[in-house]
């Protein structure tokens, strides 16, 4: 371990193989996975459709480059503007290089508009990567802290706090895009009001700003939609996804459309994003989601894990907030409380703390009701003995 650097506060686990929700670790003890790789693997492990297209493409045709035309790559992109309502794609192979696409884009609208030193509004809570530049956008200060001097051009506001935002429209002429997400994932699953998604819209509109909407975590069914902003009844200039995109292949993507659609040969590229084989993998993925209706089914069991948390854990002092999208799941504790990812880890089940308080929940999408109800109790044991202990001074 000494040979890799000390970049993760790693548990005491190492997988071995997994099959749906379960894993196995190398003693072959079964974990249910209520993480998915921190919404990755939302099709589950070995998914077999996503085993037998990985298989067959990297024995047919694994790279060539993006100086010549890849099948799987248009058809893929035909299928997400479909979904989505955009226009174009760019592929990449993370989250962060499809936020720096994101920026990129927003460069090149503010050169159209004739702003020399363009900003773009972020938010605080938000996480877009940790490339320099996303590093920047992002409004963790702790992640920021000791990367100085950062990239500047990025001004930051209170999540949810339309407000906010509207004073700065007042006050600046050089800002040229809005960056945020529909719910915050790292942030600690933070759902902002209903009309909030609309509102950035019309703002957006009224001062010609391109909205950004970095939907890594929120994309790809794991809310109920295919897109989180689809429950807003919007349409976004600019899309970033990841994540889920290739259930744990690496591929990510950048969807523009009107004012935002305007990479040109040479603006932009990447040697391996939108290779045959992630192509290939991101859409049997859609596919699969599709075929099977998990997208609703994604939204039925959030309902199911909001009614059985709001029964066992509502009522329980310390428990703040309970809060559910689809399958982004936030239980927050008026305490920090990392501790019970270990306490889990032993309970055989796998879940993640975040914003210090804040229980994640982000289980695949194939979970079977039975599986969402072990999770229920699962966690709710380990809320109500944690609490149940003196809180640390």
């Amino acid at each position: 371990m000494a040979t890799l650097m000390s970049t993760y506060a790693r548990l005491p686990v190492t997988f071995q193989r997994g099959e749906g929700a379960w894993l196995w670790d190398t003693q072959g003890t079964r974990y249910l996975d209520a993480l998915s790789g921190i919404a990755v693997c939302s099709l589950g492990h070995a998914h077999p459709a996503i085993t037998q297209a990985i298989c067959e493409q990297a024995g047919t045709l694994m790279h060539t480059s993006n100086v010549y035309g890849i099948a799987h790559q248009q058809a893929l992109a035909d299928t997400l503007v479909s979904l989505s309502g955009m226009e174009s794609v760019f592929f990449c192979n993370s989250g962060a290089e499809a936020n720096e696409a994101a920026i990129k884009l927003s460069r090149l609208h503010a050169r159209q508009r004739g702003i020399a030193e363009p900003v773009v509004v972020v938010v605080e809570g938000s996480f877009h990567g940790r490339t320099m530049a996303t590093l920047s956008a992002t409004g963790n200060a702790k992640i920021r802290d000791g990367f100085e001097p950062l990239v500047s051009s990025f001004v930051r506001v209170p999540y949810n706090d339309i407000s906010a935002m509207k004073a700065l429209a007042d006050t600046r002429q050089d800002i040229v895009a809005v960056l945020i997400e529909p719910v915050q994932g790292e942030g600690g699953i933070v759902i902002p009001d209903a009309d909030y998604l609309q509102q950035v819209r019309a703002l957006c509109d009224q001062q010609q700003w391109l909205m950004m909407l970095d939907e890594i975590q929120t994309g790809i069914g794991r809310t109920g939609r295919w897109f989180g902003f689809q429950h807003s009844d919007i349409q976004p200039d600019v899309i970033t996804l990841a994540k889920a995109l290739g259930n744990g292949f690496p591929i990510g993507a950048c969807l523009a459309r009107g004012a935002a659609n305007l990479f040109q040969a040479g603006n932009h590229g990447s040697t391996f994003g939108g290779n045959p084989l992630g192509c290939r993998v991101a859409l049997t993925v859609l596919e699969t989601i599709e075929q099977n209706n998990l997208v609703a089914r994604a939204e039925v069991l959030g309902q199911r894990f909001e009614a059985g948390f709001q029964q066992r854990l509502a009522n329980i002092a310390g428990v703040k907030q309970i809060r559910v999208k689809g399958l982004m799941i936030g239980i927050e504790l008026d305490r920090p409380c990392a501790e019970l990812m270990k306490a889990a880890l032993a309970k055989q089940l796998l879940i993640n703390v975040t914003a210090g308080n804040t229980i994640r929940l982000l289980p695949p999408l194939i979970l079977s009701d039975e599986q969402v109800d072990e999770v229920i109790t699962g966690v709710s044991d380990l809320v109500t003995a944690f609490l149940a202990e003196p809180a640390a001074v």
